[in-house]
């Protein structure tokens, strides 16, 4: 039996995972990257590295942690992330409308396929200790239902997955750009049109893996999409996920899925730079907001800090800043909370300002000192006290103002308060393509598959809806990838 040629489109945690599988099944693999070698891995390289799964407790977590030792065991608590709570988890966030085939499949494959980046691709784990717990009585707590991160984060898992694919002799070109999907007269994709530094060029193959992220770095798309002052929002990872892989499927066919006037969106530092900075990597986010308040430069809350877990709500809370005055807000904390603050906050290059006062610090973050004053003497009031705990949603809510702050409510009055200035930092983009869960192979317009091509990753339309669950992009990137690899393998030579 002939060698199946595989191509895979782009160089993010997604397509690495589909090439390493096609190999595994013994495809002659090829990844197609539009970047160079300096800026290689896609958005994977500029997220924290940690991912979704479920998990029945410690033993399933030193499967992949196996170096924990007894003195840290004694000090956490991993506590339990069953099936169903991850399908719940996906579903709610969703409002009900992620695809139940593709939240299913995840579900069962997810842990499986972080042992098997650990076995076959080399990717070490390690607890995320300052991102994903807290210390209550002495004990560490791990929430959220994200607990573990690959050993360096984004840059980290990006050169274990590299190195795997390096290892086994795939095949990586640079600097190459693909233009078009190329069809056969009975309509199944056989290869593809390559634009590199010498010019273009055609390569046949069996089958092609898309996996070259979202729209989320195309201006005139993000605001076709998702609609008016989308072009003003920073670009948090790669600056090459443009769109032009979904629309050339589009082109021969193939049926868009998903929600495409939403994505994936944070509270970013306001001066950070357009696109990603691959020296800070995913540094200027600033997910700590449950522990404070967030107010636009009217000095005016405008959401539920408390509404959720930060993995719950953090990625649509961006679109909400994006709505306020300039774009910007900020996130305001005292003394009892801004120890608890993420390791972003204490970066050289974040926008802050600190005050024993609140209408001081309100004048050097540019915040309407007069209005401030009353929002938080309203807040302050409105705050009810009780058991608080920030490792579970423990009820310590506001009552009597709107928003309410639902959960983590203390009044800020141990000064100095300290302030972030953050605007509206798009991560990935909803809407995509539509596939067959199981198998990844794309499906066209008349929900009849296309054959030869396969999909994964961001450019996978209808699992995100409106919102979104921490570490679910990276872990639906590897399964679906590593699906679609073998089944691209898999697939009968034409």
């Amino acid at each position: 039996m002939a060698q199946n040629r595989v191509i895979v489109i782009g160089a993010g945690n997604a397509a690495l995972c589909a090439a390493i599988s096609a190999h595994e099944q013994g495809a002659d693999v090829t990844v197609i990257e539009k970047a160079s070698y300096e800026e290689r891995g896609g958005n994977t390289f500029f997220t924290g590295g940690g991912f979704r799964y479920p998990y029945d407790g410690l033993s399933d977590i030193q499967q992949l942690v196996p170096d924990l030792s007894a003195e840290e065991i004694k000090k956490i608590d991993v506590g339990t992330y069953p099936r169903k709570s991850m399908s719940d988890d996906l579903l709610r966030v969703s409002e009900g409308l992620a695809d139940e085939q593709m939240v299913v499949t995840l579900v069962e494959n997810a842990f499986d396929t972080v042992k098997w980046m650990r076995d076959y691709a080399s990717v070490r784990w390690v607890l995320m200790y300052g991102r994903q717990a807290y210390e209550v009585d002495g004990i560490l707590k791990f929430w959220g239902g994200m607990i573990t991160e690959a050993v360096g984060g984004g840059e980290g898992l990006s050169d274990s997955l590299f190195s795997a694919a390096e290892q086994m002799g795939i095949n990586i070109e640079y600097r190459s750009k693909m233009t078009k999907l190329l069809t056969n007269a009975s309509g199944s994709v056989s290869g593809i049109e390559v634009k590199n530094e010498h010019g273009f060029k055609t390569m046949d193959c069996e089958s092609v893996v898309l996996a070259a992220g979202g729209f989320q770095a195309n201006v005139e798309m993000r605001t076709r999409y998702l609609g008016a002052g989308w072009e003003f929002a920073k670009v948090r990872g790669s600056r090459h996920n443009t769109g032009e892989v979904i629309r050339s499927a589009l082109d021969i066919g193939a049926q868009p899925h998903g929600h495409w006037s939403s994505a994936h969106a944070v509270a970013w530092d306001l001066n950070a730079p357009p696109t990603g900075n691959r020296r800070i990597g995913d540094l200027y986010q600033k997910h700590s907001y449950p522990l404070g308040v967030i107010v636009n430069t009217n000095g005016e809350r405008f959401v539920d800090e408390g509404a959720d877990m930060r993995n719950y709500t953090y990625a649509k809370y961006g679109r909400e800043i994006l709505k306020q005055p300039y774009g910007t807000a900020f996130q305001l904390f005292d003394q009892q909370t801004v120890h608890r603050l993420r390791d972003e906050y204490r970066i050289k290059e974040v926008s802050k300002a600190e005050a024993n006062t609140i209408e001081e610090l309100a004048t050097d973050l540019g915040i309407n000192p007069h209005q401030l004053k009353l929002t938080i003497d309203e807040f302050n009031a409105a705050c009810q006290g009780g058991d608080y705990d920030p490792a579970i949603r423990d009820n310590v809510a506001t009552r009597g103002i709107s928003p309410p702050k639902s959960n983590w409510a203390l009044p800020l009055v141990e000064p100095p308060y300290v302030g972030f200035a953050v605007t509206c930092g798009i991560t990935f983009t909803f809407g995509g393509l539509r596939s067959i869960a199981n198998t990844g192979q794309v499906l066209d317009t008349e929900d009849i598959p296309i054959p030869g091509l396969y999909a994964a990753g961001e450019l996978l339309g209808g699992l995100f809806y409106h919102n979104y669950a921490g570490g679910t992009g990276l872990m639906a990137g590897s399964v679906f990838g590593r699906i679609a690899g073998a089944s691209a393998a898999k697939a009968q030579v034409r």
